[in-house]
């Protein structure tokens, strides 16, 4: 057989590295939908825009080198709509994705990139965990994993990750790592696996009661979104960059406006009920105000009390925090709250004003509520707002009682405007409840109890209406509904100022988690 040249030898090795676990893995991918690592990315990146690193990498462990083509890691560059992005993607071909030095290294190297020249940085999910025994012994370990860089990025670039498929170990870490973060429904999302689970403990538990979506979309809250498929996953990542800037150096993109939301405004009037105890749709007033009527929430599934969504209005990004009256009342919990900071600390990293819009009856308390830490919540919510350099402005449109008045922006809160509507109830609890606790040994007393609450009810009421507030100027106006899109467009060019809307980042360390 005759040698092979230097370009044929290229050639050979690329191909098998192209090959990534074999024909026989890759088919039986496509046989239950799946896509491959280099699939995904070319199906998320514009096309032909992916530049990879790293193709002929292999595991460092003598007599590995065929069994781990790249291995087991995918990485580069490429764009979307145009703007550079960083990629990583596992391979479970290869030995389940399982994480080992060189793969580590090349994603650490790639991230580190994203971090230097201001580009997003995306990781997708899919991998066994460590790959032993690579990272076992006290060499092992200590030359692997994760590295010091990663805790201290400072929110300098959106950080976005999917999983899709299995992940345990390494896809954990990048998605509590990231700003957003996508499960899909088929997937499963947890530290270890269920083996070894079963052998370290004892504990026999499936996928899906480990690390379903609807544990980490309701009750972790580790994940932003759930998404059907894959394709649906990667469309959502997309659609997020949309509403980010690249990097924190940067203004989020400006989009045409909507020159037909004007139109619309006469609608609020019939959302909102004539009974302060009826429910209401808020998605439907929210689109109503922002441009299109396109809301992209984040943990739409975790405490549904409270929505937390990126919007645009004239054509700018907002970040709006509404409380939401079909549950709970609009009442926030532990896991309410902990949704709100770490959206505030999002927007407030990459610029993105803030809009509160009240209708709470105030927080969500009782004995689970504060075994589960809903005081320490409550003041990191409260301590978020308060740090928070972004434009804000708060609206009250209905009730807003208590401490979570002043959660939502109102108040002694730094707020550059503070609006209300006509319907407006702002008081530290419902006229109801406080005639109650105030007046309950004088309406016990009374002739006609009922009469007599709700006179007291009534004169209470009169207190907690806006006029008071903003007569004595705790609040900057009270406005027509239909004049709210209008106002919020012209307090958010007001509330730029000279830094042009740009944030101080004083939220950017705070933790990603909660």
């Amino acid at each position: 057989m005759n040698k092979l040249t230097p370009q044929e030898e290229l050639h050979v090795r690329r191909a098998q590295a192209l090959q990534m676990g074999g024909e026989k893995k890759l088919a039986a991918r496509r046989e239950r939908g799946a896509l491959n690592a280099r699939e995904r990315i070319n199906t998320l990146l514009d096309k032909g825009s992916f530049l990879e690193v790293g193709l002929l990498n292999h595991s460092d462990m003598p007599g590995m080198e065929e069994r781990t083509p790249s291995d087991g890691r995918v990485c580069g560059y490429g764009t979307i709509d145009g703007r550079p992005v960083v990629v990583k993607a596992d391979d479970q071909t290869v030995l389940a994705g399982s994480g080992a030095r060189v793969a580590s290294r090349k994603s650490h190297e790639v991230a580190m990139m994203a971090l230097e020249k201001g580009y997003p940085f995306i990781s997708m999910g899919e991998a066994g965990g460590a790959r032993i025994p690579d990272i076992q012994g006290s060499d092992g370990l200590s030359s692997s994993g994760l590295k010091l860089d990663m805790a201290l990025r400072d929110r300098r670039v959106p950080s976005v990750a999917t999983v899709m498929g299995e992940s345990f170990g390494s896809p954990v870490w990048y998605a509590a790592f990231a700003d957003f973060a996508i499960q899909t429904k088929d997937s499963c999302m947890a530290v270890v696996s269920p083996l070894v689970l079963e052998v370290a403990t004892g504990e026999k538990v499936t996928n899906e009661e480990l690390g379903s979506w609807k544990v980490h979309a309701r009750q972790t809250g580790l994940i932003d979104r759930v998404a059907e498929n894959e394709e649906e996953a990667l469309a959502l990542v997309r659609e997020y960059l949309s509403y980010m800037p690249s990097n924190c150096d940067e203004l989020p993109p400006v989009l045409p406006y909507d020159d037909e939301a004007q139109e619309r405004q006469q609608n609020l009037t019939s959302i909102l009920p004539e009974s302060a105890r009826t429910a209401y749709d808020m998605r439907k007033l929210l689109r109503t105000l922002v441009d299109h009527e396109t809301l992209f929430e984040l943990k739409p599934e975790y405490d549904k009390s409270v929505i937390t969504c990126l919007a645009r209005i004239d054509g700018q990004v907002v970040g709006i925090i509404a409380n939401n009256p079909m549950f709970n009342a609009g009442a926030m919990g532990p896991k309410g709250c902990a949704k709100c900071t770490k959206f505030i600390t999002t927007c407030d990293s990459f610029h993105i004003p803030l809009i509160f819009l009240h209708d709470t009856p105030g927080f969500f308390v009782g004995k689970n509520a504060e075994h589960a830490g809903v005081a320490g919540q409550i003041i990191n919510f409260f301590e978020a707002v308060a740090h928070a350099t972004v434009p804000k402005i708060a609206l009250v449109i209905r009730k807003s009682y208590g401490m979570a008045y002043y959660n939502m922006g109102g108040g002694p809160m730094n707020m550059d405007f503070q609006y209300a509507w006509p319907s407006a109830d702002i008081s530290f609890m419902a006229p109801e409840l406080a005639a109650e606790v105030t007046f309950g040994r004088k309406l016990s007393a009374a002739e006609d109890r009922d009469a007599a609450k709700k006179e007291i009810v009534s004169e209470m009421r009169s207190q907690s209406s806006p006029w008071r507030a903003a007569g004595l100027h705790y609040l900057d106006d009270v406005i027509d509904p239909v004049e709210t899109r209008e106002v919020l467009k012209r307090s958010l060019r007001i509330a730029r100022g000279k830094r042009g809307g740009k944030s101080e980042r004083k939220l950017a360390a705070w933790p990603t988690t909660f």
